[in-house]
């Protein structure tokens, strides 16, 4: 497989430096990206660079991951407005090995074989670099005029719109350019990625190898993934869309690529799965014959789910799709574990109920009228009941004498009201 023409091909670049696809050509050889630890976990945002170390590890390459506790201490200023919240060490310690733990399932870190995957911490070398030393060292090499050229520098630092930049900010490139020497010296890395707001970084540390090791390095950026409507990629009303399911359960996980445009899905298809190019265009194909099928949306949500989480999951979010968009039974919603349940009726009026009114043998008329206000009366209830439009749990309620019990819980604590067709409630037992 050749690296570069796989990336091409998926669109997967936005720069590259000359000589760079001759290198890759010539022997293995070890590249890295770099993941902010700002958080205890990744993003989709962060897929590319992922799936592009997949990529190249499948190459035959070895994929290094660089984690940012030094640079994360800092703060990047590329494509910021505004300089943003440090963390501490100690915050940055758990959100790495969290972050470590998301990238095992991505990439092969088998010592044995030649091209395993490593895991870096530009914090472990940079902790021991005092100041002098590094401004000695490392500051000399590149001149100021060098360093204010960039474009995430001159965009700050322009009088009628930036916002000015501390010198921590400053010294940002100068760090990260460091990291590129560092990994060049001690591992043999001839090469950064990235994405395209990061090429001014990614030379920087190309000029300080040139100029202090005498040394060739190269430079790979991707482009920012954009939505067709202008929104941010992966930002959604409830913010990022986590790898971590207990920040975006795998239902919700499924159901953002599910709802991508036709434009976003053709291309997003090409960069987060590991289909065919045939295979591809098949389905492209496929899908512009009969677009209200959404086969590009489903193959895409599928591929993604899959890899992210598990098939288990995929099927799960499967599953709970049709309990919301489609007929399901109560045995279908029993299934479901509560996070995955209460997900799929996210913003659905909610109601507490005593448990002490379920032990009781509370009867469905005063439940859904008095305790619970789904229904303005008793008659109006009784007229939904006859005309086939309450159903509990899934199950259509014609009896309006029927006494609710412990034995019809969801997760032994929920009850799930239909009113009509598309009107949800759901009733929480509390003690």
């Amino acid at each position: 497989m050749n690296f570069i023409e796989e990336l091409k091909w998926r669109g997967m670049i936005h720069d590259i430096m000359p000589g760079t696809e001759k290198q890759l050509k010539k022997e293995m050889t070890t590249a890295y990206i770099g993941f902010d630890p700002s958080s205890d976990s990744l993003h989709i945002g962060n897929l590319v660079g992922i799936m592009i170390l997949q990529q190249f590890q499948r190459a035959g390459h070895k994929p290094l991951v660089l984690i940012g506790g030094a640079t994360g201490m800092i703060g990047d200023p590329s494509g910021k407005s505004q300089e943003r919240n440090l963390l501490d060490e100690k915050e940055l310690r758990h959100n790495q090995e969290a972050i470590r733990k998301q990238l095992e399932k991505f990439l092969d870190f088998d010592r044995e074989k030649p091209n395993a995957a490593e895991v870096v911490n530009n914090y472990d070398w940079m902790k021991k670099f005092g100041f002098l030393e590094f401004i000695r060292e490392i500051g000399k090499h590149l001149t100021v005029n060098y360093l204010i050229a960039k474009e995430s520098v001159k965009k700050r630092l322009d009088p009628e719109t930036g916002t000015g930049m501390s010198f921590t900010e400053f010294s940002y490139q100068l760090v990260q350019g460091y990291d590129f020497l560092h990994l060049y010296q001690e591992k043999n890395c001839k090469l950064q990625m990235g994405g395209s707001d990061q090429w001014g970084n990614i030379v920087t540390g190309t000029e300080l190898i040139r100029r202090k090791e005498q040394g060739e390095a190269f430079a790979l950026t991707s482009p920012l993934i954009t939505r067709s409507d202008g929104g941010k990629f992966g930002k959604t009303e409830a913010g990022n869309v986590w790898l971590d399911p207990k920040k975006t359960s795998p239902y919700k996980f499924y159901q953002f690529w599910l709802n991508v445009s036709d434009e976003d899905a053709e291309k997003y298809i090409k960069i987060f799965t590991f289909l065919s190019k045939d295979n591809i265009n098949t389905l492209i194909d496929e899908h512009k014959k009969a677009p209200h099928q959404r086969l590009l949306q489903k193959t895409l949500a599928r591929e993604v789910t899959a890899m992210v989480h598990s098939e288990k999951d995929y099927e799960t979010a499967i599953e709970a799709s049709g309990i919301l968009f489609g007929k399901a039974t109560t045995e279908q919603l029993q299934k479901l574990d509560e996070e995955t349940f209460l997900s799929v009726f996210e913003g659905v009026p909610t109601f507490d109920v005593s448990s002490k009114e379920i032990i009781s043998g509370i009867g469905l008329l005063e439940l859904l009228t008095e305790k619970a206000q789904v229904f303005q009366s008793k008659g109006e209830m009784k007229r939904f009941m006859k005309g086939g439009g309450l159903s509990l749990n899934k199950t259509k309620i014609a009896d309006p004498e029927i006494r609710i019990s412990l034995s019809n819980l969801i997760n032994n604590k929920y009850l799930l009201v239909q009113k009509g067709k598309k009107n949800y409630f759901l009733l929480k037992v509390i003690s």
